[in-house]
């Protein structure tokens, strides 16, 4: 990886580790704040401001800014096509991209990502910037799962990665071997809302941690730019809901700050598990 890095930066913690990392090593970053998603702390950052179909105006930044790659990062909910203000360029590439949504959020990507590279930016993956902070093997921290909290996870790995095929999400919850929640469009967080709000009797508590989340990335995606990423928020939800623990497929989650998340998972008394495949 060099030259400058275009970002095109959505919601969540996952941009501003990207940003920071870039700053910390002396890469200069240009970063597109999506509008109505991007964390106003992005805006220390050289950049701009865009809607999600002004691609003329994002392509023409990025170009006038100098930057050779580019990197999507960070969550984006589907839009409403019908009320998108396209510019020019949008307009022209917008019937491509709504067609290939009807597809599948992977084929939505995959078209996004082949408007960049035709204007000849690399696509750059956030893990691959972040210098391959991903899950590693086995445990992360203090904690251990149980036999049984193993085999809760790998059925929730399982479940992900069948859901996952059809392109529907990456996560799922799994307690006593009885799937709790798959993941869906509302993302991790609201799921695990929805898990907190289910009867005690299915899920653990605070006193008796039972069941993991599992998220894994979608068989069919582009890992480049829709890597399932886990924090220390994701552990903090996770033990409101009453889990052991969560895991993933070693390698291929991101981990936002790991430092936090270890300390957060220790702290709650949950395991972080990688599950090597």
């Amino acid at each position: 990886m060099s030259g400058k890095l275009g970002l095109i930066a959505g919601g969540g913690a996952l941009p501003l580790s990207v940003a920071a990392r870039c700053e910390a090593e002396g890469r200069p970053v240009f970063i597109v704040r999506l509008a109505g998603f991007a964390d106003p702390h992005l805006a220390h950052y050289p950049g701009i401001d865009a809607g999600m179909a002004e691609i003329g105006k994002v392509l023409t930044a990025m170009k006038k800014a100098g930057c050779q790659a580019v990197c999507l990062a960070g969550t984006v909910s589907r839009p409403d096509f019908k009320t998108l203000k396209p510019d020019f360029k949008g307009a022209t590439v917008l019937p491509g991209i709504i067609a290939a949504a009807t597809k599948g959020d992977d084929a939505l990507l995959r078209k996004i990502l082949s408007v960049f590279e035709a204007e000849g930016f690399a696509v750059e993956g956030a893990d691959d910037i972040l210098g391959g902070e991903t899950l590693p093997a086995g445990a992360l921290g203090r904690v251990h799962p149980t036999e049984s909290q193993l085999a809760d996870l790998k059925k929730a790995l399982h479940v992900a990665e069948k859901s996952g095929e059809l392109d529907i999400g990456q996560g799922a919850v799994v307690c006593d071997g009885l799937v709790l929640a798959v993941e869906a469009q509302e993302g991790t967080d609201a799921m695990l809302m929805r898990v907190a709000g289910l009867p005690a009797d299915l899920r653990g508590s605070a006193s008796d941690r039972k069941g993991a989340l599992g998220k894994a990335p979608k068989p069919i995606q582009d890992l480049r730019v829709d890597m399932p990423v886990m924090g220390a928020r994701t552990i903090e939800m996770a033990a409101a809901a009453g889990l052991a623990g969560v895991g993933g497929v070693s390698g291929k989650l991101i981990l936002i700050d790991r430092a936090a998340l270890v300390e957060a998972a220790d702290r709650l008394g949950l395991f972080v598990w990688g599950e090597t495949r």
